[in-house]
């Protein structure tokens, strides 16, 4: 519960920050911020579309440890704790990324995630439960997938590309929504402001074109993780990335991670019909046959 009012909190912050830096900026260059207001739009557009992506990418580290429990090892107390450390530092220096921030955190379930601002400011991160059900060279494999996702730079390409598309999907919603009002207005729509055409036909535009930008951004995660799967394979063995894939193919359950931590795990959920289209990974047996052939 404390997690989920965390989560909330911090949305909440987000937003209020964005709303006041749009209208800060409206008054400051005299734009229009009304609703159907071309530069209104574009503004709100451009503020609301990169910057809540960009503050949860800054803040990424900052949840990751308060939602998920992650303790930092910042003196490492156990031979395993050393090992991981050495493990990720080797791995870091042959990738030419700076050195992450390591943790663990508590879930019975094997899972790992990597996440921060850019490739020298990182944390990686793993689950009790990998480190029980997985061999030490499963665990090197897993620290190099998520090595491979920091110096692919991947967390950054993703928030670019939902800054995108958020961007998009705002504009093109209250286009929508002004030829909707338009259209049911007739000529009056120039005598007053926006209708309730414009605001139900925005609400609907957003949700489906929502719809498809997280589509395409799913589908870049999983393009991603075909690549950090070739990292680990590079950093760790390709028979040892492939054994960890397989032991967690094997595991009975593995439930996805929260919020924008998902996307660069080392595995996600199943998906059926519809759902395969919004998964953030690709299922296993892909991936596993994607390394066996790989040359």
């Amino acid at each position: 519960m404390m997690r989920i009012i965390l989560l909330a909190l911090t949305n909440f912050a987000v937003m209020a920050v964005l709303f006041l830096s749009m209208n800060i900026i409206g008054r400051l260059f005299g734009i229009n911020m009304s609703a159907g207001s071309m530069s209104g739009i574009m503004i709100m557009a451009v503020v609301m579309g990169f910057g809540g992506s960009f503050i949860s990418l800054l803040m990424s580290k900052w949840m990751a440890k308060r939602s998920m429990g992650v303790q930092i090892i910042e003196t490492p107390q156990t031979a395993q704790e050393r090992w991981l450390v050495e493990t990720v530092r080797r791995q870091a220096e042959k990738s030419g990324i700076g050195m992450p921030e390591v943790g663990i955190f508590y879930s019975p379930d094997p899972n790992a995630f990597a996440t921060g601002a850019s490739r020298n400011n990182a944390l990686v991160a793993v689950s009790q439960g990998l480190l029980d059900h997985m061999t030490a060279d499963e665990v090197e494999a897993v620290l190099g997938h998520e090595i491979g996702h920091v110096a692919n730079g991947d967390m950054v390409t993703q928030t670019l590309l939902q800054g995108v598309l958020n961007t998009f999907v705002i504009i093109f919603a209250r286009l929508i929504g002004m030829m909707v009002d338009n259209f049911f207005r007739g000529n009056n729509s120039e005598n007053s402001g926006p209708g309730i055409g414009y605001f139900v036909g925005s609400f609907i535009a957003d949700i489906l074109l929502g719809f498809l930008a997280t589509a395409i951004v799913m589908w870049f995660s999983r393009y991603r993780e075909f690549k950090a799967d070739i990292a680990g394979a590079d950093l760790a063995g390709r028979q040892k990335m492939i054994n960890a894939l397989k032991r967690l193919q094997s595991a009975h359950a593995v439930h996805d991670l929260p919020g924008g931590m998902a996307a660069f795990g080392i595995a996600g959920g199943l998906g059926d019909g519809l759902k395969k289209i919004f998964m953030t990974h690709p299922p296993l047996e892909d991936r596993i046959a994607a390394l066996q052939n790989m040359h």
